[in-house]
C-alpha cells in the first residue's frame, strides 16, 4: 500500500510562485511514473505534470515555461514549482503514482488571487 502526501499549496497573488510537494510512504523508486493532476472548480480532473523514474518529464501546454516537476529520490518526494501562477492556475491538485494500480494523495488547494 503506497500513501502520498502532498504539502504546499496556499494563496498567492498572480505572478508569485509556489511549490508543492509530494512525499510517499515508500521508495519512490517502486513508482513510476509520478505526477500531478489538477480539478479547477466545476472541471474534470486535468493532467498537469508528469515524471519516469529516469527523470523525464511531460508537462500540460497551459503550464509549459513555467512549472517544472522534480524528483527526490532520497526523500521519496516529487515536487512541483509553480511560477508565473495566474488565476487560472487555481485549483486543487493532486498528487499521483503507478505502482502495480494508481495512487492519489488527498489533493491541496492552489488559489491565486488577480
Amino acid at each position: 500500500q503506497v500513501q502520498l502526501v502532498e504539502s504546499g499549496g496556499g494563496l498567492v497573488q498572480a505572478g508569485g510562485s509556489l511549490r508543492l510537494s509530494c512525499t510517499a510512504s515508500v521508495s519512490i523508486s517502486t513508482i513510476n511514473p509520478m505526477g500531478w493532476f489538477r480539478r479547477a472548480p466545476g472541471k474534470q480532473r486535468d493532467l498537469v505534470a508528469v515524471i519516469s523514474s529516469s527523470g523525464s518529464a511531460e508537462y500540460a501546454d497551459s503550464v509549459k515555461g513555467r512549472f517544472t516537476i522534480s524528483r527526490d529520490n532520497a526523500k521519496n518526494s516529487v515536487h512541483l514549482q509553480m511560477n508565473i501562477l495566474k488565476p487560472e492556475d487555481t485549483a486543487v491538485y493532486y498528487c499521483y503514482g503507478i505502482s502495480g494500480r494508481t495512487y492519489w494523495g488527498q489533493g491541496t488547494q492552489v488559489t491565486v488571487s488577480s
